[in-house]
């Protein structure tokens, strides 16, 4: 069994982040320790899916040194109809996150520690890295990045994006943020082609057929994601819904080894998290 975890839980808890950083203010310059929890639905890499349309629950411990620098841990855990909240592995992750009226910067170093026995879709990963650039303005935000995994391989990966955020702080000072958006997302995949040649004749010999078999590398779509993050903020607790709807592109697919190919399909799925900050 293939088990996927989901890149959605990673930008919404970096949404999560943006929204926080509005409502801070002086306590901001210290260090922060926060604890969360959060679900997802719907286990998915890029819209691909396991057969068994697991779920996840990811608690989270992260420690803020600035304002803009954090690192955090992510243990992993998968439920499905045969597996009742196993523990898959720990996610960690550094990065710098800065925050202005007018731009997002994001630069983000992960690092995998993944069960042996795990079957992870992602579990030669030994490494990513990466940047995110948001262009913000009243009518529409513009997101642009790039990222680097490194396994034997290594591949390259783009997000570019859209969005509409949306702000209301009340009197009581809580905040709620809802902030629409569409993103794609494409990088490099690898997998083998096979296909027969046939060998020119020779003299009276009539030509024969090889099979020959090449490694490829192409850099393709992987996924379009509507999505629609709710955050509200009370305190010092946070609280997040991002329902979403993922289109996988360009699946990979083996002729009569449907063990080999790669299932996804159109699917709905919601990430629900609480958060507390000390």
């Amino acid at each position: 069994m293939k088990i996927i975890y989901t890149i959605g839980v990673l930008l919404s808890l970096l949404f999560c982040q943006f929204a926080f950083a509005q409502t801070d203010s002086i306590e901001k310059q210290k260090a922060k320790f926060k604890l969360g929890i959060n679900y997802n639905s719907g286990l998915n890499y890029f819209g691909r899916t396991d057969s068994l349309k697991s779920t996840g629950f990811f608690p989270q411990a992260e420690l803020w040194f600035t304002k803009d620098i954090y690192v955090n841990a992510a243990p992993v855990f998968v439920n499905n109809a045969v597996q009742s909240m196993e523990y898959a592995g720990t996610i960690t992750s550094l990065g710098y996150l800065h925050v202005t009226s007018k731009s997002i910067t994001n630069l983000y170093l992960v690092k995998p520690f993944y069960k042996a026995n795990t079957q992870l879709v992602q579990s030669a990963l030994q490494a990513q890295t990466g940047i995110s650039l948001s262009s913000l303005n009243k009518v529409l935000n513009l997101t642009g990045g790039a990222d680097i995994k490194f396994s034997d391989k290594i591949d390259l990966g783009a997000t570019a994006g859209l969005d509409h955020l949306i702000r209301k702080e009340f009197q009581n000072k809580n905040v709620l943020v809802v902030d629409p958006s569409f993103y794609a997302y494409a990088g490099t995949q690898n997998f083998t082609n096979t296909y027969y040649k046939k060998k020119t004749d020779f003299l009276l010999f009539p030509g024969t057929t090889e099979q020959v078999t090449k490694d490829v590398k192409k850099f393709n779509v992987l996924a379009y994601e509507f999505s629609v993050p709710v955050v509200y903020v009370q305190g010092k607790w946070m609280a997040l819904l991002t329902p979403s709807y993922i289109l996988p592109q360009n699946l990979i697919t083996v002729p009569g080894r449907s063990d080999l190919s790669e299932r996804g399909q159109n699917m709905f799925y919601a990430t629900m998290g609480l958060k507390y900050s000390f």
